[in-house]
C-alpha cells in the first residue's frame, strides 16, 4: 500500500502511544489516538481505519465490551493489545472478533508482522463465493473438497478438509478451540476438545507427510491452532 495505512489506537497509557507511534517509520502511517473506548468507537467511526490496535484495561470500559460493540457494525481489523497473560483473556478477545493479539511487552517486528497478516486477511475476507483456497504450497478445492501440496492430493476425512479449510482461510492467525469446534461439530461438542486435539493430531501428521516448505499447524497452547506457511 502506497498511501500511509491509517491506524485508531485505543490505548490509555501514554508512554505505550509513544511506542507505537515510533514504531511506524515517517510516513508510514496515519495514527489516531484515543485514551478511552468510547473516544476510539468515534475516532473508528470517523477515520475509517485499516486497522485498530485496542488495549483491554481501558479506563471507561473493558477493551472486550468496545469490541463486542465495534463488531456488531465495523468489521475492521482488531490487534488485541493486552498485559492480561490468562489464556481466558486470549481466547475472549479473538471469539469476541479480535483478529489478533499481542501481549506486551512486544516487539517492534512482531506489531508490525501481525499488522501485515491482519490486513492481507481483511483484503481477502469474503470466503463464501470461493471456489479454492490457496496457501502457499497447499490448494483446497472447495467444491471438490479436495486438498493438495505441490498437486498431489491429500487423503483426508471430511472433519480433516473442515479443520484444514478454516485454518486456510485464517492462516498465520490464531483459530479458537471454541470456534473449530462450533464451526466443524455443532454447539453440541463446544466442549469436546479432546475429539479436537486428535483429529487435529492426524491433520498435523498428514501436512508433515507432504509440506516441503515450513507449511505446520502450530499449537497455540490453552487457546487454539494456528496454519503457518
Amino acid at each position: 500500500m502506497n498511501d500511509p495505512i491509517r491506524v485508531v489506537v485505543i490505548e490509555d497509557e501514554v508512554a505505550i502511544r509513544r511506542f507505537l507511534k515510533a514504531s511506524f517509520g515517517d510516513g508510514e502511517a496515519e495514527l489516531h489516538e484515543a485514551g478511552t473506548g468510547s473516544e476510539g468507537l468515534t475516532l473508528i467511526a470517523r477515520k475509517n481505519p485499516h486497522v485498530v490496535l485496542l488495549d483491554l484495561g481501558l479506563p471507561d470500559q473493558d477493551g472486550l465490551a468496545v469490541l463486542r460493540e465495534l463488531r456488531t457494525w465495523s468489521n475492521v481489523p482488531v490487534i488485541v493489545l493486552t498485559a492480561r497473560g490468562q489464556d481466558t483473556d486470549k481466547v475472549a478477545a479473538l471469539d469476541g472478533g479480535a483478529d489478533d493479539y499481542l501481549t506486551k511487552p512486544f516487539s517492534v517486528a512482531e506489531l508490525m508482522a501481525r499488522i501485515r497478516v491482519a490486513m492481507r486477511h481483511a483484503q481477502t475476507s469474503d470466503h463464501s463465493a470461493q471456489t479454492a483456497i490457496e496457501a502457499g504450497l497447499l490448494r483446497l478445492d472447495m467444491a471438490g473438497h479436495i486438498a493438495s501440496i505441490e498437486g498431489v492430493e491429500l487423503a483426508l476425512t471430511q472433519i480433516e478438509f473442515k479443520l484444514l479449510a478454516i485454518l486456510a482461510q485464517n492462516v498465520d492467525r490464531v483459530v479458537t478451540q471454541r470456534h473449530l469446534l462450533l464451526e466443524v461439530w455443532g454447539p453440541a461438542y463446544e466442549d469436546s476438545t479432546h475429539t479436537l486435539r486428535v483429529h487435529m493430531a492426524n491433520l498435523r501428521n498428514k501436512l508433515k507427510a507432504h509440506a516441503r516448505e515450513g507449511l505446520k499447524i502450530q499449537t497455540e497452547i490453552g487457546i487454539g491452532y494456528r496454519l503457518r506457511q
